[in-house]
């Protein structure tokens, strides 16, 4: 996961701390330093930003203004040599907000509540992305394939092949595509249907057209099993009751 960032200081001291402070966590992606909100402002515009380190007082326009002007903020993490702005700053949601000038120990603290705060958001838009709807029932799940939600009958999925970050569903008459990990559909699928045979594919158990001790043959096609599922395959293919 990277944590794309934007920094909005007027001291350059400030700004060349917490710069230093963010190279100890390989996560962050520093996209630019901002001397006012002005600045920032724009470059929020060209920019998807994850965090936010932001000053509260500057010339012009404030950090808080700032933050009030955006409707989508990122998460953000206030500045500030004044105690004053603790309160207002919380109001707004802010992940943290740190006192000038920013004891490492206490910088940490608040890097800890981002990772915690993003983890829970990436967290709740992966089980946005595959919605398992009455599965024991209609036994159908939702997936996300070019910004819309599909709908796809369990019974129809031939295999499922990882790529990555993505997945491949390749039912009789397509093919999707989908940006999502295999392991929660490993998860999702009824067990009796389904079953991991390597880090890469899950088949359909009736779909399995013959195997073998080193592979499935599946809509024409040969899989390959791992090493680390071979057990689970042997049980699942090879017991007696198969």
């Amino acid at each position: 996961m990277k944590i794309k960032t934007l920094i909005v200081d007027d001291e350059p001291f400030a700004l060349e701390v917490i710069e230093k402070y963010l190279e100890n966590f390989p996560e962050i992606t520093l996209v630019a330093k901002c001397v006012n909100a002005i600045q920032a402002f724009q470059m929020l515009q060209r920019n998807k930003i994850d965090l936010l380190f932001l000053d509260v007082k500057m010339p012009g326009l404030t950090g808080t203004e700032l933050l009030r002007s955006l409707k989508n903020p990122p998460k953000v993490i206030f500045t500030t040599a004044f105690h004053d702005y603790a309160v207002e700053g919380f109001e707004l949601n802010a992940v943290d907000y740190l006192l000038k000038p920013i004891p490492f120990d206490r910088f940490l603290k608040a890097m800890d509540k981002v990772f915690d705060q993003l983890k829970l958001q990436q967290s709740v838009i992966h089980q946005q992305e595959v919605l398992p709807l009455g599965r024991s029932a209609e036994n159908f799940l939702y997936l996300r394939v070019d910004r819309k939600m599909v709908k796809v009958n369990v019974n129809d999925i031939y295999w499922i092949e990882s790529l990555k970050d993505y997945i491949k569903v390749v039912l009789k008459e397509k093919v999707l595509i989908s940006k999502q990990k295999i392991s929660l559909l490993d998860d999702l699928l009824p067990e009796d249907k389904f079953v991991r045979i390597h880090r890469s594919f899950i088949v359909s158990l009736d779909k399995v057209d013959s195997y073998h001790s080193y592979a499935v043959e599946i809509g024409g096609k040969e899989l390959p099993i791992g090493r680390h599922y071979k057990a689970d395959c042997q049980r699942r293919f090879f017991s007696p009751s198969s």
